[in-house]
């Protein structure tokens, strides 16, 4: 897959409340970040920014009455304490050779495969701050429901525990084009990981209908969560280039 549309590798901080410790997570180019912000104004920039970026080859006809819907849509997803939503467009079509810094536009009509990613952070009651037991509880909790797919994972910023759901829905004639009744399969990765910062825990949530694409789309989540830190990782970048230049100085 490739992404459908232009979108900028962008490192995000989250959340807009300040109440809450904040981590870090590299998006994949592909992803388009809804407006979701703490006040109206900020909103409102931003869709404008959304829309522009998510509709590249339109122009103020549509993206001026597109902006308020997306900012209406954030600020619901922002009420129900989504801190980070974004839309996952990527093309189907057959990849053809480029020159190199060449950017190829597919067209919508050869195929796109679509997914959401939004991220919660949900206080939990930890009792104990030690994050392997707080993913044992999460892990024995989801593996109760049969339908649940749970796994452990040990990632990069430490222990998280993951689980696939696929389900299939009845869709009536009057929701479908052909105007008869069909299924729709759709699939989800959950992943939690709790913060080592505090009693909450970050929950990755993406879901997709594109079942065709679903090994790829795992393997965006997957690159997603090889990204999360809760440190900052630009003051990391900079500790690690720090000691580069003394162990230089030192040598010569």
């Amino acid at each position: 897959m490739t992404p459908a549309a232009n979108s900028t590798n962008a490192l995000h901080v989250s959340p807009a409340n300040g109440n809450l410790p904040p981590f870090w997570f590299l998006a994949p180019e592909g992803f388009f970040a809804l407006p979701i912000a703490a006040t109206p104004a900020e909103r409102t920039e931003r869709a404008l920014s959304f829309v522009r970026e998510l509709y590249s080859r339109g122009d103020e006809r549509i993206w001026e009455p597109a902006a308020p819907y997306y900012a209406a849509i954030a600020e619901l997803m922002g009420d129900t304490g989504v801190s980070y939503a974004a839309m996952g467009l990527f093309s189907t079509a057959e990849e053809d050779d480029a020159a190199d810094g060449e950017v190829i536009r597919y067209e919508p009509s050869e195929g796109v495969a679509q997914c959401a990613l939004t991220i919660a952070i949900a206080p939990t009651d930890q009792a104990d701050p030690d994050t392997d037991v707080v993913a044992q509880g999460i892990l024995a909790a989801l593996s109760s429901d049969p339908l649940n797919d749970a796994i452990w994972l040990d990632l990069p910023c430490g222990p998280a525990v993951s689980c696939i759901t696929v389900r299939e829905y009845r869709l009536g004639p009057e929701m479908t084009g052909s105007g008869e009744e069909t299924t729709l399969l759709t699939g989800q990765i959950q992943v939690h990981v709790p913060f080592p910062t505090g009693p909450f825990t970050a929950v990755f949530t993406l879901y997709t209908a594109s079942m065709d694409q679903w090994a790829e789309i795992y393997a965006l989540m997957s690159a997603v969560l090889q990204t999360v830190s809760f440190t900052d990782p630009t003051q990391d970048e900079e500790a690690g280039a720090d000691a580069s230049d003394g162990a230089g100085a030192g040598a010569e």
